[in-house]
């Protein structure tokens, strides 16, 4: 029998904010508002940063167009430690995801990420994301 997604993950991980100047928000973030730099991983030919205060951390990248308005968050990410488990109780929720399998990114972290992402009510998408040990 399909569980609510949270029976699946350990907490919020990051939200998700395209930027179409990453040292600029980079240092924005981080000598403005006091952010933690976490780290900046290569993601093809565009780069990709993780910023942290307290228990809030951005992912912010470039590559994709910005938005440029209020609300412009891209996506809301949370931590899995069974990314298959996740994926499979996703798949009998019937849930509607972006991809036909698992993902990965083996550039972030020191060993790479292996997610996936379902769309809510509203469009809004919603990541699943296992970091990889």
């Amino acid at each position: 029998m399909a569980r609510p997604m949270t029976a699946f993950t350990t907490d919020f991980q990051h939200s998700g904010m395209p930027t179409e100047h990453l040292d600029e928000t980079i240092e924005f973030y981080t000598k403005v508002l006091g952010f933690e730099l976490l780290g900046v991983f290569p993601n093809g030919e565009n780069r990709c940063a993780f910023l942290k205060y307290g228990h809030l951390t951005i992912e912010t990248w470039e590559g994709d167009p910005a938005p440029g308005i209020a609300g412009a968050i891209n996506h809301w990410a949370f931590d899995t430690p069974d990314i298959e488990a996740a994926w499979a109780n996703a798949q009998e929720l019937g849930l509607t995801c972006r991809e036909t399998e698992i993902q990965s990114i083996p550039t972030f972290w020191e060993h790479g990420i292996r997610y996936f992402n379902v769309f809510g009510p509203n469009g809004e998408t919603i990541e699943f994301c296992q970091i990889v040990q």
